[in-house]
């Protein structure tokens, strides 16, 4: 028997968008179905949803200022803002919080900072502490740092931050909402590094770069939150020299295929884990539309759906957990805006 999930999709609101959407996809049709407003909200570009599903948390705006706005998740789905905290200037790009619920990071890719929320019982957020980045590179879009992740790693000991600005990957100690440095690592200059994502043993990590256009295979040392360089690996065509920026990395529960995403190229390339944790290329998957922000795993891993950010449209790839390949299901499916597409946790 099919069941159906429910997702949600994070948008600018420069054009038509109205904000949050939600969405269902019934595995037994291999459809998505029922996009619609979710949350009335200024630029949600990324969004997270809490481990027990009670609560969804995506970065706004509101006016001058930027911050994050939390709400309840009912059981249909729908969303009951609880509250939001802004500070003066841009809205953060990514957002992420831990399995007690009691901890929002945010990245701010204009501000140069990075933002710790202590979240209360019924969900709502406290005013953050911050911390500034320092730091450029070689690339023109490297004047500043320009932080663009902001998470935990799988012991939930440290928060992890990218910074395309500087090619640096922090790791910070929280304690509370106070995030003390731990350690940093300098990348290939110019990679200008976006996501990260870790294989599920724990041990090893994934960046995709958005500048260079790669993905990073690092080894992820627990004791000491610490990182070490083991492969990089080009996501594009070899003979492709037209603009592309990397976006979105995720990876199969089973740590066997990574998934890296292409704006420009307009793909999503597929990589094999080896057993040293190396990663070999093995496909790239048109994605129907242009400038794929993002991408998401549902809950079955049997599918993937995709957003393209400037055709405001998501897609659906059904997925071969044998080979990791995906197979084009649905495209077309009007999501105004789209950046960020998140399941609940099932």
């Amino acid at each position: 028997m099919g069941k159906q999930y429910i997702g949600y999709i994070g948008s600018y609101t420069k054009k038509e968008s109205q904000g949050v959407y939600r969405f269902t996809l019934d595995t037994e049709e291999k459809k998505i179905m029922n996009v619609e407003v979710a949350a009335n909200l200024d630029n949600p570009t990324y969004l997270t949803v809490s481990h027990n599903n009670q609560y969804l948390y995506a970065v706004s705006k509101e006016g001058d200022q930027g911050g994050v706005s939390a709400f309840s998740v009912e059981k249909n789905g729908d969303l009951e803002k609880i509250n939001s905290q802004a500070t003066e200037g841009s809205a953060p790009c990514h957002v992420s919080v831990n399995s007690e619920n009691n901890l929002v990071v945010a990245a701010n890719y204009h501000t140069k900072q990075v933002e710790a929320f202590l979240a209360n019982e019924d969900g709502s957020l406290q005013i953050p502490k911050a911390v500034e980045h320092e730091g450029n590179g070689p690339h023109e879009r490297q004047e500043k740092p320009h932080l663009h992740f902001a998470g935990f790693t799988p012991d939930e000991q440290y928060v992890v931050v990218v910074d395309l600005g500087s090619d640096t990957i922090t790791t910070y100690r929280p304690k509370e909402d106070v995030l003390q440095k731990v350690r940093v690592l300098t990348l290939k200059p110019g990679s200008g590094p976006r996501h990260i994502a870790f294989h599920p043993d724990g041990q090893y990590a994934y960046v995709m770069t958005e500048l260079s256009n790669e993905v990073v295979v690092l080894k992820y040392h627990e004791e000491e939150g610490t990182f070490e360089e083991v492969q990089y690996i080009s996501t594009l065509p070899e003979d492709f020299t037209e603009n592309s920026q990397g976006s979105a990395i995720h990876l199969s529960s089973d740590g066997k295929f990574v998934y890296a995403g292409n704006r420009g190229h307009n793909s999503i390339a597929i990589y094999r884990v080896k057993e040293d944790h190396s990663v070999e290329f093995i496909d790239w998957t048109h994605t129907e539309g242009d400038w794929p922000r993002d991408f998401v795993l549902d809950p079955t891993e049997q599918f993937i759906v995709a957003s393209n950010q400037e055709t405001g449209t998501l897609v659906l790839f059904e997925r071969d957990q044998e080979t990791g390949t995906l197979t084009l299901l649905q495209k077309d499916i009007k999501a105004p805006e789209a950046v960020c597409v998140k399941f609940l946790n099932y």
